[in-house]
């Protein structure tokens, strides 16, 4: 019998921890392979990291980020996580911070491939602070939001694209945000805008602000989706010749990823808790997909699971197991290890032939 276990973290359990646990359940008697996985904004540094073989470090910085950054033989790692994100369109913060991590990590390495987490800023730039970091130019401040970008006439991403080089750089972003437009009536500003109730003439003054920038930076990748998700730092990253993907999807696409999921014959996954509103994440709904497309069932190990079996079943989800039943919608609080460890045993045991 050949296993996949590809959780999400659980707790505070990373999901290469989370997951060596689980398959704890199923060892020695079956094969089972553990696959890191995590969603861009919250395990994905953590998981990628495990599965490319990355050391990865992390610094505070100045306004509350915490910069995480890694290289390996030819990966490299960026995220930058800020504690403010709110509702509405927030005009004058920047992108610049993600863009000097970057910078920082193709001078010092230059790794063939760069995955830079979008998910961790507040901004609405369309990356034009990231941009700037890199060495791009205009004859409007970039780095100050996208409120100071009205009246821009003049932009040279040159510098940008040559400080990358030949690395390769890969923005990971949030299934829900894979698609995302950059402008007009589905774009980020109306969004946006709509959510916080925003007056009609700044919204259409910030759409037509982002329409200028991305017209002299990259007209070719107007109308590409996933150009504004993230706040449009996924124009950025197309800008400069990158690719948008999510993490999930990264890590399934990787040899490990090839490798652990020829010929299996059940997809074990997990998170911390597994509700109607989330349905579990990226990393749950990536790993359903995957299953289906191997024709073998897909399980959930959760820390508390609180959605009806018809509705995980719509999501191609056989089964649903809980660490501690719940009473309430409020999750009781973190799985420990042994927790995790004990019900991975006893779901093994409906789950072997």
């Amino acid at each position: 019998m050949r296993i996949l276990v590809a959780t999400d973290a659980i707790g505070p359990l990373s999901s290469r921890q989370a997951g060596e646990l689980i398959a704890s359940g199923w060892r020695p008697s079956a094969d089972v392979s553990v696959l890191p996985v995590g969603e861009a904004g919250d395990g994905f540094i953590a998981a990628y990291a495990d599965l490319a073989d990355v050391t990865i470090s992390t610094e505070r910085v100045g306004d509350g980020l915490v910069v995480t950054t890694g290289a390996g033989s030819d990966t490299g790692l960026v995220q930058v996580l800020d504690s403010i994100h709110g509702t509405g369109i927030p005009l004058e913060r920047t992108s610049r911070p993600l863009g000097q991590a970057i910078a920082q990590v193709v001078r010092q390495q230059a790794p063939a491939q760069l995955a830079v987490d979008l998910a961790g800023l507040w901004v609405h730039d369309a990356g034009a602070g990231l941009l700037a970091a890199l060495g791009a130019g205009g004859d409007r401040p970039l780095d100050r939001g996208v409120g100071e970008l009205h009246g821009l006439s003049q932009f040279d991403l040159a510098p940008a694209r040559a400080l990358l080089g030949e690395t390769e750089l890969i923005g990971v972003v949030p299934a829900a945000e894979r698609d995302q437009l950059l402008l007009g009536l589905r774009g980020i500003t109306a969004r946006a805008g709509r959510e916080a109730n925003a007056d009609p003439e700044l919204m259409l003054r910030t759409d037509a602000t982002l329409e200028a920038f991305v017209r002299l930076a990259d007209a070719s990748q107007e109308l590409i989706r996933g150009a504004g998700a993230c706040g449009g730092l996924g124009f950025a990253v197309l800008a400069l010749g990158g690719r948008l993907t999510t993490g999930p999807a990264l890590a399934l696409a990787s040899d490990a990823g090839q490798a652990t999921r020829h010929g299996v014959d059940l997809i074990v996954t997990g998170c911390s808790v597994f509700d109607f509103a989330s349905r579990g994440g990226g990393v749950v709904a990536a790993m359903a997909d995957a299953a289906s497309a191997s024709l073998s069932p897909c399980i959930v190990i959760a820390g508390e699971v609180l959605i009806g079996s018809r509705e995980m079943r719509t999501m191609g989800i056989e089964a649903a197991y809980a660490v501690r039943e719940s009473t309430s919608d409020v999750p009781a609080g973190e799985v420990s290890e042994d927790e995790l460890a004990g019900i991975a045993r006893r779901v093994a045991r409906s789950w072997s032939w």
